[in-house]
């Protein structure tokens, strides 16, 4: 599951043509073909990406340039200008207001994924409203179908209900009080969003059925049923190639959520391509199966009418936070999620009678919090961060108040809690001596940080600074490549020297005395704390060579051993960039792998020069603006499938583990016949 963590995010949702798409790759790249099964932190090596045409010359542009006038006689503008949408039109022309990011199914946050949620939210609220105690989904050749067992649309609104932008029960508490779903918007999307889209109500022996197409209604029918059938609503629908491109879902990605909703609903049974996916433990399971035997002490729990929150600590480094709103995953937690870290402090200091700071009482902690909320405010249809101001007090009570009922009733744990906190303030004085001391050798060295060329907005500069991003890339000629083609308003850099030191197994405190890693933090803004980080992205840009894959494994080890949080609220990701580039005298195409190599020096003819990159700096920096404008930059996000395999990743690949990584790469290398450069 891709953490959280409680942290506003400055994310940027790519924008996406029909042919955009980036592929989600396996971290580390000591073994050319495989990884073991189920790596954690996933990276890209080189791999499928849509090649990208290059304007002829820049000389004969900058010639036109040059002749053409210096102003434009501007269009007519009165009546005949102004153009209205409707809802349909505005929401296949706009579909980032609505759903987010497109994508290609690479990413857990891409647009197919919200409309499978959005179908499925609409079920769970069901669930929790009383009716219907399972669910049964379906995802095959991109065509997913979803059926519920509960009170189904009414008859003679099921047209309405999918097609018609602020229609719904959404807003009747009588019929929806904790409701994921509240702007009336989830399945209209999902039905103009799809090339083909179903819905068919089932009340009392009648049902009522419609077909859409790219969100027309082609099909109507209602009628009485000539076989008995469950009431509930079944949805069936195919996302818009036209809309997304070439997608794929994939199944892991899929099943996450399907275990998310498991225990979020206890009792409720999802039945996901024919298996059944239950929790009776809730929080306390999904807790349980993110950090298993990492636990310093068993998983505490608590159940209340309006929220539900589990926790415990390991001997890692920062926090873990898994936040939900009314079911709905919140990625980027919110005021909930602030409320319920500052109950927990006030819980422990209580109980303890001490005044233990909150970073002491929350370093290594991992928890996971479900709060029912009547009118959720979210800061957007994707409903990432929750808003709401007033639940503040009543959450910070409750969860002071659940927490020290516990820790009376679980004397041992207490003795353990309170011993990690006394370790926690231990290692933070040791720490603070450190990092002042690198702070002492920094001011020696410049006041600036030398190897950063920052941008002229970060994150805490507002709507400006959302979108920033710093690339950390290998060696000045890189830099060089990237500060000729950036965008200073938002795109930072920061050139490292080589390699740097692996930190595995390594204290916290070594990082602050490593002068390199050092500036990086500081460049990052994450020296003190990380939720001072000043861009939204961070962007390893390294060459796609085995040196460049080998930088690249060890920055994640840097970021996962002691700033997991970075990875797992899904602020760090890895720059795609061509390996090829074929051209001719009129076109210049750049290819991510072979396959695209090769179709590329079949569409240019036998006269086409290739070249293969061996790294960033070799690309004219005019032509490499393209890769990492928004429009067309390539991101591959590393993700986490679950907590606790991060060590074991890490130890296997960065270890001392030799016996057994030799045998790994001794049995997975490529022969030169093999490699292709």
């Amino acid at each position: 599951m891709a953490a959280q963590k409680g942290k506003a995010s400055a994310k940027a949702p790519a924008k996406k043509t029909s042919k955009n798409s980036s592929v989600k790759k396996t971290a580390a790249k000591a073994a050319p073909k495989k990884a073991p099964a189920k790596a954690a932190a996933k990276a890209p090596a080189a791999k499928s990406v849509p090649a990208k045409k290059v304007a002829a010359a820049p000389a004969k542009a900058a010639s036109a340039a040059a002749s053409a006038p210096a102003t434009k006689t501007p269009k007519k503008y009165d009546e005949s200008q102004i153009k209205h949408l409707d809802a349909l039109e505005h929401i296949r022309l706009r579909s980032g207001m609505y759903i987010g990011r497109l994508g290609d199914g690479s990413n857990q946050n891409d647009g197919i994924y919200v409309l499978l949620k959005e179908v499925i939210d609409n079920s769970i609220d069901e669930y929790i409203m009383g009716f219907g105690k399972k669910i049964d989904i379906a995802v095959k050749d991109n065509r997913v179908k979803v059926r519920d067992y509960g009170r189904g649309i009414p008859l003679g609104k099921v047209v309405d209900c999918v097609s018609e932008i602020n229609t719904g029960a959404k807003y009747n508490d009588d019929v929806f009080q904790f409701s994921v779903g509240m702007n009336g918007v989830g399945t209209k999307a999902v039905n103009a969003l799809s090339s083909y889209f179903r819905v068919v109500s089932v009340r009392d022996g009648e049902c009522a059925e419609a077909i859409f197409e790219k969100g027309k209604l082609v099909k109507e029918r209602k009628g009485k049923l000539k076989e008995k059938q469950a009431n509930g609503t079944f949805f069936e629908f195919v996302p818009d190639e036209e809309i997304f491109g070439k997608y794929t879902f994939n199944m892991e990605f899929v099943e996450k959520r399907i275990w998310n909703y498991a225990y979020l609903n206890e009792g409720l049974t999802l039945r996901f391509n024919g298996k059944e996916y239950k929790s009776d433990n809730g929080l306390f399971d999904l807790l349980n199966k993110e950090i298993e035997d990492a636990c310093l002490y068993p998983i505490g729990s608590y159940v209340g009418k309006h929220i539900k929150f589990a926790w415990t600590h390991t001997n890692g480094y920062g926090e873990n936070h898994f936040s939900f709103v009314n079911g709905q995953y919140t990625a980027d937690g919110g005021t909930h999620l602030n409320a319920f870290k500052e109950g927990f402090v006030k819980g422990i200091n209580d109980f303890y009678q001490e005044s233990f700071r909150a970073e002491d009482v929350r370093e290594g902690m991992a928890s996971a919090v479900l709060v029912k909320v009547k009118d959720p405010i979210f800061e957007s249809q994707t409903k990432n961060k929750l808003g709401n101001t007033d639940i503040r007090q009543w959450i910070v009570a409750e969860v002071q108040s659940g927490l020290i009922d516990w820790l009376h009733h679980n004397p041992q744990a207490a003795d353990k809690i309170k011993e990690k906190i006394q370790t926690n303030e231990k290692l933070r004085t040791e720490l603070s001596a450190v990092k002042t001391k690198a702070k002492e050798a920094a001011k020696k060295i410049s006041i600036r940080i030398p190897k950063l060329k920052d941008c002229k907005f970060h994150v805490d500069d507002g709507p400006k600074g959302e979108n920033s991003m710093i690339f950390i890339t290998e060696g000045d000629s890189a830099s060089g490549t990237m500060t000729h083609s950036r965008d200073a308003s938002y795109q930072a850099i920061f050139s490292l020297r080589g390699k740097p030191e692996n930190m595995y197994g390594k204290k916290q405190s070594d990082i602050y005395k490593n002068d390199e890693l050092y500036q990086l933090m500081m460049a990052l803004g994450i020296e003190n704390d990380v939720s001072n980080l000043k861009y939204g992205k961070i962007v390893i840009a390294t060459d796609a060579d085995n040196d460049g894959y080998h930088i690249r494994n060890l920055v994640m080890t840097f970021f996962l051993g002691y700033f997991e949080e970075l990875v797992t609220s899904g602020r760090v990701f890895i720059l795609e960039t061509p390996l090829f580039r074929v051209r001719n005298k009129k076109e210049n195409i750049y290819c991510y792998s072979e396959d695209e190599r090769d179709k590329a020096q079949a569409k240019l003819g036998k006269s086409a020069e290739t070249s293969r990159f061996k790294g960033l700096g070799e690309i004219n920096p005019t032509e490499f603006r393209q890769f990492i404008e928004p429009e067309t930059m390539h991101l591959t996000p590393v993700e986490i499938s679950q907590l606790k395999m991060v060590p074991k990743l890490l130890g296997f690949y960065m270890g001392k583990n030799t016996p057994e990584r030799r045998d790994f790469i001794e049995k997975h290398l490529l022969s030169n016949a093999d490699i292709d450069a």
